[in-house]
């Protein structure tokens, strides 16, 4: 028991250091070994979970570092009170190493390697980094989608897990070798069929809406919340994305409406795309006399409220792609006959609809 309570006493320092300047000449080896460690730990809490002694003794010791921590005045490591953290000690791990500036180039991208390891790596579970790396993005996201009713830039962006994600992947993109040009999509392809699909689309929205950034010069720092990687990853998910259209499709239908707006309103080429699929949905509603209203014509087509949510926050967007959409919309409008009266055309409904009708 008492080596056991002498491996927590160090992991607790050991998680104090990962956010300061002393991991400045840790190397890959080093972030490999802390990680075993937090494993071993995550072992412990697995195999005592119902050891009510063992659990006890090492709650108290975590209490009681909190409380020596608390009192002289350093900060105690958040989340690591009760035998519970015990279960995610390498997550806390990771995000801390990955939010410190100080950490070293190559120390970094073997995190990186943790979270994207890339095609031909066994599928990621709970037992796993990059799967419990995932299982948190997925709850935070939750979380977000029932505090805000959009979810535009500021809201995405402002989930530290999310944008941490998002910045690995293009930083990964970058790492990718590009033999032949098929590098970046067989490794996004390769993504997409082993991560919750989801949360990887949340991800890649996230990434299309950092802001670019230049290189970073060699040895210099790294900071949270600052891309760090140039534009180019970025374009690699756009091709990527127009090139798969069963994921440009779920991309357009799974995430939330303000999310896609702020998407579209970036990327120009994806706002075509989008507004491809919307005026496609919208030739699939037809006018229900009975109802008075348009209806899909099969189970799985939008629905006429759907449709007007979408066109209505693309309108709210502010130029020029509100102009675009409005243009697409009168193109529409006069290739099905630029007819006034409601009813006759779905695109006279939408444009009445969204107060545009003449």
């Amino acid at each position: 028991m008492e080596s056991l309570l002498q491996h927590l006493e160090r992991f607790s320092e050991l998680l104090a250091v990962s956010r300061t300047t002393h991991v400045s000449p840790w190397d890959p080896a080093t972030v490999r070994r802390a990680l075993q460690w937090a494993r071993y730990l995550r072992h412990v809490h697995s195999r005592f979970g119902r050891h009510v002694r063992i659990r006890t003794a090492l709650e108290r010791r975590l209490q009681k570092r909190w409380r020596q921590e608390g009192t002289s005045g350093s900060f105690p490591v958040p989340g690591l009170t009760n035998f519970q953290a015990l279960g995610r000690c390498d997550l806390l791990l990771s995000l801390r190493l990955m939010e410190n500036r100080a950490l070293g180039d190559a120390a970094y991208h073997y995190l990186l390697q943790q979270l994207f390891p890339g095609p031909g790596v066994p599928d990621a579970d709970e037992e796993t980094l990059q799967g419990s790396l995932v299982l948190l993005a997925r709850r935070r996201s939750a979380v977000h989608m029932l505090r805000f009713t959009g979810y535009g830039e500021n809201s995405v962006l402002e989930d530290s897990v999310l944008k941490t994600q998002a910045e690995l992947l293009l930083q990964r993109l970058r790492e990718v070798p590009k033999a032949e040009g098929q590098g970046p999509s067989r490794f996004l392809s390769a993504l997409w069929d082993r991560l919750p699909q989801n949360n990887f689309l949340k991800v890649i929205a996230a990434a299309l809406l950092l802001p670019p950034s230049s290189p970073r010069p060699q040895g210099e720092e790294l900071e949270l919340g600052t891309p760090k990687t140039p534009g180019q990853g970025g374009q690699e998910l756009v091709r990527w994305l127009l090139a798969k259209s069963d994921v440009m499709a779920a991309f357009c239908h799974n995430l939330p409406v303000g999310l896609l707006t702020s998407v579209a309103g970036r990327h120009p080429e994806l706002s075509r795309a989008y507004l491809g699929l919307l005026t496609d949905w919208g030739r699939h509603l037809r006018y229900d006399l009975e109802k008075g209203t348009w209806v899909g014509a099969e189970s799985q087509h939008a629905s006429w409220e759907e449709l007007y949510g979408r066109f209505q926050s693309l309108c709210q967007a502010p130029p020029p792609l509100k102009d675009e959409v409005l243009t697409a919309l009168e193109s529409c409008k006069a290739q099905d006959g630029d007819f006034q009266v409601p009813g006759l055309s779905i695109w006279t409904d939408l444009l009445l609809a969204l107060g545009r009708g003449s």
